[in-house]
C-alpha cells in the first residue's frame, strides 16, 4: 500500500483520502492519560459468594452462598507515568468492577489499608507533590518531603510506603483494600459501617529494594507480564475478600473517627468476616478497550452499599465520575467494558458525544406517561440525620501518631532497619532542612527510629564530603 502520487516521486495528492483518514485516525488514537494511575494492568473474573452476610447487606451480589457474578479489575502505581518501570516505590491502586444485577459496583482501592490524607481537599496538592516538578519537570524529593513534613497525618502511609511492602512482587501477590468506610443495609433496612479487604491467595510477597532495581532495568514491564502470563497458562490468581463492620452506635461513640483514611480499625476489636473469593481467569482481548478504556468510580454503587461520611470517599465520589467524563466521554457508561449489561442502562441522562446506546424511543424526561424508566425503591438511600454547624474544621492534629507508633512496634528489628534505609534512600537527596524536619516527624512515632534516620543521615553527610 503506498499514497497516491503524481508521478513516482509524488507530491501526495490531498485526494488520497484513504491516507487522510489514516493520518487523522493515528492522530487520535489516544484519550488523556490518566492523571494518576496512569501505568496498570487489568484482567477479568468473577466473584464467588463463600460465606452468607445478608443480615448485613441486601446487595444482589451476596444474595446466596455459591452465586457467582462477572467482574474486572485493574492494578496500578498511581505517580508514576504511562511508560514507567513497573517495580517501583509506589501506592499501587487496586480496583474491581462487579457486574451486577442491580448494576455495576465498583471498588477503587489500594494495597494500603491506609490513605495519606483524610480530607479530598488535600489530595490535589499531595498529587501535585508526588509528580513531575512544574519547572524541571522532574520528580523532586524536596516536594515530597515537604509535602509529608507539613501534613503529619500522612506519616501512616509514609511508613508502610517504606516499608517491605513498597515494592510488591507482582501484582498478584500483594493484598487489596477499599481503604474508605461505607455503609451497609440489609432487608430490613438496619446501617452497619464496613471495611472491605482483599487478601491474596497466592501469599504476601514483595520485592527488597535491590531486587526492585534490577528488575527495572531488566524487564520494567514485570508486572503486568506476571500477571498475563499467570491467567494465559491456567494459574488463575484469586483473593478472598473479607469485611470489618461496625455498628452505627459504635461509630458514634468510638475512642477515634472511623471515617479517617489516615487510621485502621483493630482487626482485634473489629474481626476480619470471610465474604467470597475473587478469581481471574481472562486476560483482556484488546488493551485499550478493555483496560484503558475502564472507568471506576466510588459512585457506582449498587443498593445494599452506600457512602459514610468519610471525607475523602465523599470527594473521590464526585472526581472520579467527572474525570471519567473528560478522560473517556460523557457516555463511557455505554462501552462494554463499563456498561451495567446485567441490569441494563435505564436513566433519563442521553445524548453527547458517542452515544451508541441512547434507549430508542423511550423518553428522555421524567415523569411521563410513554413508559419511561421509573425510580428504583430499591435504590432509596438509608436515612442518616446531618447536623453541626457548618465551617472548616481543622483536624490535621487529630492523633497522627499512635497508630504508626503501634506499627513500628509490630515490625522485626530487620524489618525496622529496612524501613530506615528505604526511608534514607528516598530522603538524602532533599534539603537538609527538609531532612530536619522528618527526623523530628519521626520522633512523634518512635525516639529510636529518628535516632536511626538521624545517624545515617549523617552518616551518608560525611561520606559525601570525602
Amino acid at each position: 500500500m503506498r499514497s497516491l502520487t503524481a508521478g513516482p516521486r509524488g507530491p501526495v495528492l490531498l485526494q488520497d483520502l484513504v491516507l487522510l483518514d489514516s493520518l487523522m485516525s493515528f492522530a487520535r488514537e489516544r484519550i488523556p492519560v490518566r492523571t494518576i494511575h496512569a501505568r496498570g494492568s487489568g484482567a477479568f473474573g468473577y466473584f464467588e459468594v463463600t460465606k452468607d452476610i445478608t443480615r448485613y447487606c441486601k446487595a444482589k451480589i451476596f444474595s446466596s452462598v455459591g452465586k457467582k457474578t462477572r467482574l474486572a479489575a485493574r492494578f496500578s502505581l498511581q505517580t508514576w507515568d504511562k511508560g514507567s518501570p513497573e517495580t517501583q516505590r509506589d501506592f499501587h491502586g487496586f480496583a474491581v468492577k462487579f457486574y451486577t444485577a442491580d448494576g455495576i459496583w465498583d471498588i477503587v482501592g489500594a494495597d494500603s489499608p491506609v490513605f495519606f490524607v483524610r480530607d479530598a481537599l488535600l489530595t490535589p496538592p499531595m498529587i501535585h507533590a508526588f509528580i513531575r516538578n512544574p519547572v524541571t519537570n522532574i520528580r523532586d524529593k524536596d516536594m515530597i518531603w515537604d509535602f509529608f513534613t507539613k501534613v503529619p497525618e500522612s506519616v501512616f502511609y509514609v511508613m508502610t510506603l517504606f516499608s517491605d511492602n513498597g515494592i510488591p512482587d507482582g501484582y498478584r501477590h500483594m493484598n487489596g483494600y477499599g481503604i474508605h468506610t461505607f455503609k451497609m443495609v440489609n432487608e430490613s433496612g438496619n446501617v452497619v459501617y464496613v471495611k472491605f479487604h482483599f487478601l491474596t491467595d497466592q501469599g504476601l510477597k514483595n520485592l527488597m529494594s535491590e531486587e526492585g532495581a534490577k528488575i527495572t532495568i531488566t524487564d520494567p514491564d514485570y508486572y503486568t507480564r506476571d500477571l498475563y502470563n499467570a491467567i494465559a497458562n491456567g494459574d488463575y490468581p484469586s483473593w478472598t475478600m473479607y469485611i470489618q463492620v461496625m455498628s452505627h452506635e459504635e461509630a458514634n461513640n468510638f475512642r477515634w473517627n472511623p471515617f479517617d483514611d489516615t487510621k485502621i480499625w483493630p482487626e482485634d476489636e473489629y474481626p476480619l468476616i470471610e465474604v467470597g473469593k475473587l478469581v481471574l481467569d481472562r486476560n483482556p482481548s484488546n488493551y485499550f478497550a478493555d483496560v484503558e478504556q475502564i472507568a471506576f468510580t466510588p459512585s457506582h454503587m449498587v443498593p445494599g452499599i452506600e457512602p459514610s461520611p468519610d471525607k475523602v470517599l465523599q470527594g473521590r465520589l464526585f472526581v472520579y465520575a467527572d474525570s471519567q467524563r473528560y478522560r473517556v466521554g460523557s457516555n463511557y457508561l455505554q462501552l462494554p467494558v463499563n456498561c451495567p449489561f446485567a441490569h441494563g442502562v435505564t436513566n433519563y441522562e442521553r445524548d453527547g458525544p458517542m452515544a451508541y446506546y441512547n434507549q430508542g424511543d423511550a423518553p428522555n424526561y421524567y415523569p411521563n406517561s410513554f413508559n419511561g424508566p421509573t425510580p428504583d425503591p430499591w435504590g432509596a438511600l438509608s436515612t442518616f440525620n446531618v447536623s453541626g454547624e457548618a465551617r472548616r474544621y481543622d483536624d490535621s492534629d487529630d492523633d497522627n501518631y499512635s497508630q504508626p507508633a503501634m506499627y513500628w512496634n509490630s515490625l522485626s528489628a530487620e524489618q525496622q532497619d529496612r524501613m530506615v534505609e528505604n526511608i534514607l534512600s528516598s530522603l538524602k537527596p532533599a534539603l537538609p532542612s527538609l531532612q530536619d524536619r522528618a527526623v523530628e516527624m519521626f520522633k512523634h512515632v518512635n525516639v529510636t527510629m529518628a535516632q536511626k534516620l538521624k545517624l545515617r543521615l549523617d552518616s551518608t553527610k560525611v561520606q559525601d564530603e570525602r
